[in-house]
């Protein structure tokens, strides 16, 4: 088997950053950035793994679980209760700034990519535009952070990609054909039923009903903890595998099997998060060495101006301009609306939703969009990593500023 060595390298990668990930911890170096690094360096050497790029083997099953368990794993921490009782920060974040940086990306593109397909281009302002919070580490673990703007960009990263996903989908289905030259509504009206009804109906029945019973096994004394942390991928791969046998959506499912997870019992839901986390993290620094393996030599020859202006874009006035009037009336501070602004970083959600398109669509025909992502993600990776730790010394210069 020719994966093998992926496979070593990584879990060397992994096991080898492990003893020193507290000391790394402390300084602005974080893990994208290094599996990063060591993937680009990598991929200068022939091997044979490589050679598959985006067809890989291996790179479709890895890439849809890490995307499941994420989407599982995000959606199960958010108290939607709370969320749409508040109707605060991140609800403000979510259902306001979302949508006008999916439009400002969306308006940008069309002059500085006129010979690229309105489709194309609301994919690729749909797939940059999920935050990453865990690029800015230091951001969301700091205790001279406020709380309630920590908990605003961990919200907003936890549920954005879920939320962008069925936009996403519907422009991938008009790309491949799915949907076709039909223009009859009610193709449309089936196609959205189909897509985004039944994912979310299977997966908040998964997750609701499958919580319930762990939550009765632990009472009752028949589940140890072990088997209490595994609940978090069985349930994950049911709610996906489940929604795709009808030809519903298993992403939107595994999401939503998250977010309506039926345990209540706190200690049982903290381990089924921890354990989704870890395990989560494990697949996702996997999907930065192969992002630095293989997406970044494959857009690097197609970054024209074009392409920087638009990367660099994105990251500033595509994404703050919206979060600036989203909270426009909360009455925070100028200096907490730019802090929320910069941190919005695109990471694992925008690789792997890339990832997907690519194995369904090819690259010929699509090198532009993905050089744009590529270059905006890896500028993220860097940018929001270095910056982290001095944008929380400017935030709290004078002490934990009045929000």
């Amino acid at each position: 088997m020719h994966d093998y060595p992926i496979f070593l390298f990584t879990a060397l990668m992994i096991f080898g950053y492990g003893l020193f990930s507290r000391k790394s911890g402390q300084s602005m170096i974080t893990a994208p950035m290094v599996f990063v690094a060591v993937g680009f360096l990598a991929s200068y050497f022939p091997v044979d793994f490589l050679k598959g790029g985006i067809r890989a083997p291996f790179l479709k099953v890895i890439a849809e679980l890490t995307l499941v368990l994420i989407l599982f794993v995000d959606a199960s921490t958010i108290n939607l209760h709370a969320l749409m009782k508040e109707k605060g920060i991140p609800f403000r974040l979510l259902f306001i700034g979302l949508p006008l940086t999916m439009l400002t990306g969306t308006i940008l593109a069309i002059p500085l990519f006129p010979s690229i397909s309105i489709w194309t281009l609301c994919m690729m302002a749909f797939i940059l535009s999920p935050t990453d919070a865990a690029l800015g580490k230091p951001v969301v673990t700091s205790n001279r952070i406020p709380e309630k703007i920590k908990q605003a960009i961990n919200v907003e990263s936890g549920l954005n990609d879920g939320i962008a996903l069925p936009p996403i989908l519907v422009c991938l289905a008009a790309l491949t054909g799915t949907v076709g030259q039909q223009t009859e509504a009610h193709f449309w009206i089936f196609f959205t039923l189909k897509q985004l009804l039944l994912g979310p109906l299977i997966g908040g029945a998964v997750g609701w009903f499958g919580g319930r019973l762990v939550d009765k096994a632990s009472k009752a004394g028949w589940i140890n903890a072990t088997f209490q942390r595994l609940s978090s991928l069985s349930l994950a791969i049911m709610a996906f595998s489940l929604a795709e046998m009808i030809h519903g959506n298993g992403f939107i499912a595994a999401f939503f099997a998250g977010l309506l997870l039926g345990t209540r019992i706190k200690e049982v839901r903290e381990r089924i998060q921890d354990f989704g986390e870890a395990e989560g993290e494990a697949l996702e620094l996997f999907i930065f060495l192969l992002f630095g393996m293989i997406l970044v030599p494959l857009s690097a020859p197609y970054w024209n101006l074009n392409v920087w202006i638009y990367s660099i874009l994105s990251l500033t006035v595509i994404r703050m301009i919206p979060v600036a009037l989203s909270l426009w009336g909360t009455k925070l501070t100028c200096k907490s609306v730019v802090f929320i602004g910069w941190f919005g970083p695109r990471g694992i959600a925008s690789i792997l939703y890339l990832l997907l398109v690519l194995i369904k669509l090819g690259t010929k025909g699509y090198e532009q969009i993905m050089s744009v992502i590529v270059l905006t993600v890896l500028l993220s990776i860097f940018l929001h990593g270095l910056s982290a730790v001095p944008s929380t010394r400017w935030y709290t210069n004078r002490g934990q500023p009045e929000y």
